[in-house]
């Protein structure tokens, strides 16, 4: 088997979500393709370090934040590599082509240079995920909640889903429709609990699957988005296999919900996230506040019950 390559890999990220690509300089493989920056990792070195160092070389800058996201294999022709991604959020400095190379800031929805690496495209749309994943907590009152969605889409909540386990099937259609096109209207995106046919015939985004169901599964339900609901790195490996776009990872911390319950911690949480393929939320416990910290331990974002809707 051919030894892989390690690579450092910075998602430089600014306040408006864009994200710097560069091209890459005549003489090397591939070109004029374009790419996040980075390069190889050396000898001794940690994927950090060659990251701070890679910044440094290719475009001037130092980092000051940056925390561990994903981590790709890609086979090419010329050499098999392990991406490790990290998203860069503090610099100090004004990015500037040190190599010959153009640079581009992007939106992960409406890429417009090209070629890109083809080991790049699940990396754009991991990053058109949002940092905030909502979970409905209508209650009783389906049509009482429906203001409070209203006020968090308009406060700008992008990614939601439809977890309302106790009200009847007529019920809970009624409320999906209505949940659906109002995200719809607001761009937002839904996903619906464990009910892949529901989900499907109400037109929603995607499902979010239960752990019964990936233990369950041999293919991809046939939606746009599927997300896993996992608690260990069995369940985490399996939301990969499946090939689901992204994971919840909980319980964080302690939750009202389950009080009592064994929580994971940050400490393991980093553990559970470190070399993952597919981005994962925080959940269980937590708060807007947390995003932040969620980021620093390996999160792409954090998902909220109660918190999403005050």
């Amino acid at each position: 088997m051919n030894k892989r390559t390690q690579v450092a890999v910075a998602v430089v990220t600014r306040a408006d979500t864009s994200f710097l690509l560069a091209s890459r300089p005549a003489g090397k493989p591939y070109a004029g393709y374009w790419e996040f920056p980075g390069g190889k990792v050396e000898a001794g070195e940690s994927a950090h370090a060659a990251l701070v160092r890679e910044l440094d070389e290719e475009l001037g800058i130092e980092v000051t934040h940056a925390t561990p996201w994903l981590t790709r294999h890609y086979d090419y022709p010329h050499a098999h590599v392990t991406l490790s991604f990290f998203r860069v959020s503090g610099w100090r400095g004004e990015p500037q082509p040190q190599e010959g190379q153009m640079l581009a800031w992007q939106h992960a929805h409406a890429i417009d240079v090209s070629p890109v690496l083809p080991a790049n495209a699940p990396i754009f749309a991991a990053l058109g995920l949002p940092a905030v994943y909502g979970i409905t907590q209508a209650g009783d009152d389906p049509t009482a909640f429906l203001p409070r969605l209203d006020a968090a889409l308009a406060n700008g909540l992008k990614l939601v889903q439809i977890r309302e386990k106790h009200l009847p099937p007529a019920a809970l259609e009624d409320f999906a429709r209505h949940v659906i096109a109002r995200a719809h209207a607001r761009s937002a995106r839904v996903l619906l609990n464990a009910d892949i046919a529901l989900a499907q015939r109400l037109g929603a985004d995607g499902v979010q699957l239960n752990a019964v169901q990936l233990g369950q599964l041999t293919a991809r339900p046939d939606l746009p988005l599927v997300a896993a609901s996992c608690h260990n790195a069995d369940e985490l490996a399996r939301a990969e296999l499946l090939g689901c776009d992204f994971a919840l990872l909980s319980p964080v911390l302690p939750t009202l919900s389950h009080p009592g319950a064994p929580e994971l911690g940050w400490i393991q949480f980093a553990q559970l996230c470190r070399h993952r393929i597919l981005p994962i939320y925080a959940l269980g416990g937590l708060g807007h506040a947390d995003l932040d910290t969620a980021r620093d331990h390996g999160a792409h974002g954090i998902a909220l019950l109660r918190s999403a809707w005050q």
